[in-house]
């Protein structure tokens, strides 16, 4: 198992640079040949997530699509909550987003609850609002 950073992550994404993103197929083509698996914490699909929105101006929408269609592939696992929270119809839209259904989901994972004063997330299952 090789943990890829978000510099990495990114570069798949958008293919820039060129010669990084290469670089980058490249390493996953040489994991796949050597039976071993990239993996992606759910701290990197955040960094990338608002990576790709700030730095790329790639929509919301679109950002979520291109780390899911990076799920789906195969060819990356997700370590952590992300590929499920992806999985999250109209998530683009969704109050909360998704990096507070990312949070949740990642203490609901240890068997943990989440407390918030963000009102909206008194619709996810078992989290406190404050106030």
């Amino acid at each position: 198992m090789v943990g890829l950073d978000t510099s990495v992550v990114v570069r798949l994404l958008v293919g820039e640079p060129v010669v990084q993103a290469e670089a980058a197929r490249g390493f996953l083509d040489e994991l796949f040949l050597a039976n071993q698996k990239a993996v992606i914490s759910d701290l990197v699909v955040s960094e990338v997530y608002f990576a790709l929105q700030f730095h790329y101006g790639v929509p919301k929408a679109d950002a979520l699509e291109a780390l899911n269609s990076l799920f789906d592939s195969g060819e990356v696992v997700a370590l952590g909550s992300a590929a499920a929270v992806l999985q999250t119809e109209h998530l683009a839209s969704a109050k909360p987003g998704f990096i507070d259904r990312l949070i949740h989901a990642g203490y609901q994972k240890h068997g943990g609850s989440m407390v918030t004063f963000e009102k909206k997330a008194s619709r996810l299952a078992g989290a406190r609002v404050l106030i």
